[in-house]
């Protein structure tokens, strides 16, 4: 669920103008709705927002007639006066496009404000050492393919979200570093041009790291509320997750755990450091530990661990990572008093592997199971195949919850 967006206090509204009073309420408006466990009716929303109920009606009527909310069918409440009229975002009328660039693929999402699918595009390719240029490019043409569909459908577009394998500032970029493409200090934005509207206005492109989006996403589907996200991808990501809502730090760097040292002396990473937890949980680790070639898929390992030729070995492989994971995991969930962990990306399919000896080690190093009696939790992510993907759409859809005003006709 979204938070409702907060009412100014008393007071200050006095000091905005008319129309940014409207835009406000109208956000108001659109977050309780969004956020509510049950469509809610205007007589609801006037109650839990504190406006009045012809202000509620009016901006709801505005709404509406922008194709953002929908009307249910009336129901009967059993109180005297008209039937109440349930309402809900509306489908299939904006969408969200989420762009991602990893190691090894490209990726285009559109979803609607309801969450539901319209149209994606996946590209295999090894991006390792590729000019960022020609990536971003062909990123662009794969979404160009996309909006032309949602365009002939009729839908607008709300905003787009890239999600990249790496540091990021937040909002707009430039992608600080991203060691296992081999990139440091792209300007990213070129990917949208073309894609944004005349009247798009700001927010409507930004970019955030892949492991903060599939963690969006997992908060979205999983219905989960407090829970570290590690993303095992060729490179290892994690996303932070309290109340609903990611943290992201002070450059919105937080995370990072793929590059936390697991034993200083280890061999060396991407990073340019030494025994980081990638190099003993990242995917191309894991796949030459357990005896498998580059090619092979998380899958692939996990039908090796299920018996036959070369079990032994990766087994041993699926334990050295999981003692590294756990370790690096055990710290961060001191830090921030979590007490669940999901796993994701290519995790997902090894989960019932890994799980066994993560809980292991943090069931002895986290301080909330030793002495808070806490009850530790590793599951395997609910967010399905490229998680980021769906984060990045829905963070770009959202723009139509918190500033719904941009699309009133």
């Amino acid at each position: 669920m979204l938070p409702p967006v907060p009412v100014p206090p008393n007071g200050t509204a006095g000091g905005l103008r008319q129309e940014s009073l409207r835009e406000l309420n109208l956000a108001l408006v659109m977050g309780v709705i969004a956020g509510a466990d049950a469509p809610p009716s205007r007589a609801g929303i006037a109650a839990a927002t504190g406006l009045n109920k012809a202000t509620v009606s009016a901006l709801v009527d505005a709404l509406v007639e922008a194709g953002l909310v929908a009307e249910l069918r009336r129901t009967v409440t059993g109180r005297a006066g008209r039937p109440a009229t349930p309402l809900r975002l509306a489908g299939g009328t904006v969408a969200g496009l989420g762009l991602e660039i990893n190691v090894d693929y490209l990726g285009v999402r559109a979803l609607d404000l309801t969450g539901a699918h319209l149209d994606e595009r996946i590209q295999r390719r090894d991006l390792r050492g590729s000019q960022p240029g020609r990536t971003l490019a062909a990123l662009r043409a794969l979404a160009g393919q996309v909006t032309a569909g949602l365009e002939a459908r009729g839908l607008r577009l709300a905003g787009v979200t890239l999600a990249l394998p790496g540091l990021t500032d937040a909002g707009q970029g430039p992608l600080r570093w991203a060691p296992n493409l081999g990139w440091r200090d792209v300007d990213v934005r070129r990917v949208a041009a073309g894609l944004e509207p005349a009247a798009a206005g700001p927010g409507f492109f930004t970019v955030d790291n892949e492991a903060n989006l599939a963690a969006l996403a997992e908060a979205h589907i999983g219905a989960r509320q407090s829970f570290i996200y590690v993303s095992g991808e060729i490179g290892i990501g994690a996303g932070v997750v309290v109340g609903g809502q990611v943290f992201r730090g002070l450059h919105g760097w937080a995370g990072e755990i793929g590059h936390v040292p697991v034993d200083p002396a280890g061999p060396p990473c991407s990073c340019g450091a030494r025994g980081c937890l990638e190099v003993y949980a990242g995917k191309r680790a894991l796949l030459a530990a357990a005896g498998l070639p580059a090619a092979a898929t998380p899958e692939d390992l996990a039908a090796r661990l299920a018996g036959g030729r070369g079990q032994a070995r990766a087994q041993r492989a699926i334990d050295t990572a999981a003692g590294a994971i756990g370790q690096v995991l055990a710290a961060t969930m001191n830090l921030f008093d979590i007490s669940t962990v999901v796993l994701g990306g290519d995790f997902t399919a090894l989960a019932p592997a890994l799980g066994p000896g993560i809980e292991e080690v943090l069931s002895g190093r986290v301080l909330a199971a030793r002495w808070g009696g806490a009850s530790l939790t590793v599951a395997a992510s609910a967010a399905g195949h490229h998680p980021a993907l769906t984060g990045a759409a829905l963070a770009a859809v959202r723009r139509a919850i918190t500033s719904p005003a941009t699309f009133l006709p």
